[in-house]
This record gives C-alpha cells, structure tokens and sequence, in this order.
C-alpha cells in the first residue's frame, strides 16, 4: 500500500470521502521527503502541472491534522511545517534542521518524565509533543567533509 493509499484509506476510516482533491492532497504529501510546507505543495503541484488551490491544500491538511496522519511541526525559525506520521502510535520528531529529513521516534521514559512534572505542579498532564531538531548523520558528514575538504 502507498503512503497516498494509506492517507486515503484514513479519510475513509473517519467516515471522509476521498474526494478527488483529497487524494490529489493525498499524493502530494506522500511524495514529500521530509518536512514539508503548504507552499512545499502548492509548487509541487506547479511542478507537476496540478490545478489545485491553495484553500484546498489548506483545507485538506487541516483534516489530515485532526486524523493525526499528518502533524505540524513548530520550526525553531518561528515557522511551522508539516509531516507524515502514523496515526496510531504516540511518538516524538527528531527533524534534520539542513536537509528536512525526519523520523518518528518512540515516547521512551518521556511519559514517566512528563507524568512527574505535572505531579510535581499540580496537573494533570493531558498531552505532549517533543520536536528534536539537529542535523542528521547524512548531512554531518557532508558538513565535515566540506570543512575538512575531504569527499564524501
């Protein structure tokens, strides 16, 4: 099953049709490699010479938000992007700041840690997110290799 296909599959799920311009939302983001914007699409699209609108787009990842198929990322620059996740499993960011590139990453102890804090004042903790940003073993070693002036 592609990611578009499991993207559809979702809306369906959660009673949506999966309209044509969903499933045209639905490929866009599947063919993502990394983090992504709206603005990210709608070029995509451009590219790909698809007639979609940016209110569809808009429109769409709001619902793929609230299905949890696809989550926004607070980017330290102040912007914000999107990326594809696994709706059934809770888990955390680890975003490659130069290249976009990320991965989901298991809660670990981080529940037992954020359970505590909330003890500790008096919440009652009802959820969270961890968005980690750094730079990924692929572009470190690119960096290094440029610095040091050796190939990659």
């Amino acid at each position: 099953m592609t990611p578009a296909d499991r993207i559809s599959q979702v809306l369906e799920r959660a009673g949506y049709q999966a309209t044509p311009n969903r499933r045209l939302v639905a490929e866009l983001v599947a063919a993502t490699g990394g983090h992504f914007t709206a603005a990210d699409l709608l070029e995509r699209g451009r590219r790909e010479r698809v007639n979609i609108g940016r209110a569809t787009i808009f429109r769409a990842l709001d619902l793929l938000v609230a299905l949890k198929v696809v989550e926004r990322l607070d980017l330290p620059s102040g912007s914000h992007a999107y990326v594809v996740c696994e709706p059934d499993r809770h888990h955390h960011h680890l975003v490659c700041s130069s290249c976009g590139r990320n991965e989901d990453i298991a809660d670990g102890d981080l529940a037992r840690v954020v359970d505590d804090i909330g003890r500790r004042n008096g919440y009652r903790i009802e959820s969270h997110r961890l968005e980690l940003f750094g730079t990924c073993p692929a572009c470190a070693a690119t960096m290094e290799a440029t610095q040091t002036g050796s190939p990659v």
